[in-house]
């Protein structure tokens, strides 16, 4: 994770500073990812792994517990959450929160919890490749587009020749970033680009491409030293930067976005649990939807995509992490 860099407000999954080639990196969702960073992390071995006919989801007695590691465990969506997978699945869901985004996975893989939703495919990729990991996608959560903004120009198009522009210099946010400017028709990327890309594959540009700490991206366009920026969306809204000032956001929509839809993830061995599958498919209740969109400004865009068609997704993410890597 993560937009999980998300993620970090309730927006997309910040993930955690990773180095690559000796360049400074910064947190960011999501996942990715879309999340409020929370102080104190717990930790919690439960009984959610067993897949049992007499424990599954849904079975008249004794509820079944299944925690869950979050990074933004006092939203009020999660509460509905909760209640509804008590009421429809008959499971206790316990939520563990971490404020350290490079710790829900190594707790997941060491089963103290059963399931997180914190980071989206292109962090789980980076991470699987890095750890020698197999954590498995087994359902969505949204999307939240990365803005392009700017207090001078109005589209992409306005924005002069040399200008500018300043992009997250982290792992997961410099390739999304350097996709949407793209996307935007102000640079080219060699080969098309795709989720490990870095300023050394720019093939053309517009403009000039000014890799920053992803905290210093807002305050960049507000002074005026840069003429856009792509800006995450918690650090855009602590800058007060309005969402009329964005000019341009990718397409959540489009094959480019795949990488950065936030996830529920799951041990390999646990990835056709079907009380998990259920409770990943109990996040677009329109109860639980609707408080989603009320933390995040009405941003997120839901996606449902099926658990085969994630993994299809990750391991090809996982094999242009390897290639980068």
């Amino acid at each position: 994770m993560s937009e999980p860099i998300t993620p970090a407000e309730p927006n997309e999954p910040q993930l955690p500073a990773k180095p690559r080639n000796n360049r400074r990196t910064a947190i960011i969702a999501g996942a990715a990812a879309a999340v409020v960073v929370i102080a104190g992390i717990a930790f919690a071995v439960t009984s959610g792994g067993d897949d049992d006919d007499d424990t599954a989801a849904g079975v008249a007695g004794t509820a079944q517990t299944v925690s869950i590691g979050v990074a933004d465990a006092s939203q009020a969506y999660w509460k509905t959450y909760q209640d509804l997978a008590k009421k429809e699945l008959n499971v206790d869901v316990k939520l563990v929160n971490f404020s350290d985004y490079s710790q829900p996975n190594p707790a997941l893989k060491q089963v103290q919890t059963d399931l997180n939703q914190f980071q989206h495919i292109q962090y789980l990729a980076d991470y699987n490749v890095t750890s020698k990991d197999t954590i498995q996608p087994i359902g969505t959560t949204a999307v939240y587009p990365l803005p392009l903004y700017s207090t001078k120009y109005t589209s992409p198009e306005d924005i002069p020749a040399k200008a500018k522009i300043a992009i997250p210099n982290d792992t997961i946010n410099e390739a999304r970033g350097l996709l949407v400017l793209q996307a935007a028709g102000l640079l080219t990327l060699k080969d098309g680009g795709g989720a490990f890309s870095s300023v050394d594959d720019i093939d053309t540009s517009k403009i000039e491409v000014v890799p920053l700490d992803a905290s210093q991206t807002a305050g960049a366009v507000k002074s005026g030293s840069t003429a856009a920026s792509i800006v995450n969306k918690n650090f855009a809204t602590d800058a007060g930067l309005k969402t009329d000032e964005a000019i341009y956001q990718d397409d959540p929509s489009s094959d480019v976005a795949a990488p950065y839809v936030n996830i529920f993830a799951a041990r390999a061995e646990d990835k056709d649990n079907p009380t998990y599958l259920k409770l990943a498919e109990l996040y677009h209740d329109p109860s639980v939807e609707k408080g989603v969109q009320e933390a995040n400004g009405g941003t997120a865009v839901f996606r449902d995509t099926s658990a085969a068609d994630l993994q299809a997704e990750l391991a090809k993410v996982e094999e242009q992490a390897r290639a980068a890597k």
